[in-house]
């Protein structure tokens, strides 16, 4: 939130919602937020897909994600869906698993990117933790390098939809 620094009572939209937590957290510093999951779990999170989520197009003011564009299998295809969602000089803040670039395909889907950081040593320590503890979730990975990569990308006045 400090690298975007989206505006004081911005609506945000945290895609791949989960049981609420980053929804709790937004309301609770004074955003208008909302969660679309495909498996909500909470009142502040609807039921949606994160690759086609039926809202207008620029109706929000960024677009939070943490771990879930991967998990959608099409990475580019959420890419373009919250650039559609987002209003001219909206805001991206995304941080995921990364077996391919982040950011051409940011850019690909309209977005001037702000800042990056890869973050793949410390999402290694969280994740053996996890397995430590037994809460790791275990699927079928590429045969790719893994990566954990933070960008925010900004949907620039002069960008045009998708």
């Amino acid at each position: 939130l400090a690298l975007a620094s989206p505006a004081a009572g911005a609506s945000i939209l945290d895609l791949g919602a989960g049981a609420g937590e980053a929804v709790h957290l937004l309301r609770a510093l004074g955003y208008d937020a909302e969660g679309l999951d495909l498996m909500p779990r909470c009142e502040t999170v609807h039921h949606g897909d994160l690759l086609h989520t039926g809202l207008p197009e620029a109706s929000w003011d960024a677009v939070i994600s943490q771990c879930s564009f991967w998990v959608s299998g099409d990475v580019p295809g959420a890419l373009r869906e919250s650039f559609r969602i987002l209003r001219p000089g909206g805001m991206l803040m995304l941080s995921d698993v990364e077996f391919d670039p982040l950011r051409p395909m940011a850019e690909a889907a309209g977005f001037h990117i702000l800042y990056e950081e890869d973050m793949t040593s410390l999402w290694k320590d969280y994740y053996i933790e996890a397995i430590w503890r037994g809460d790791s979730l275990c699927c079928e990975l590429p045969e790719k390098k893994c990566g954990y990569r933070l960008l925010i990308g900004r949907k620039d006045e002069n960008n045009g939809s998708v």
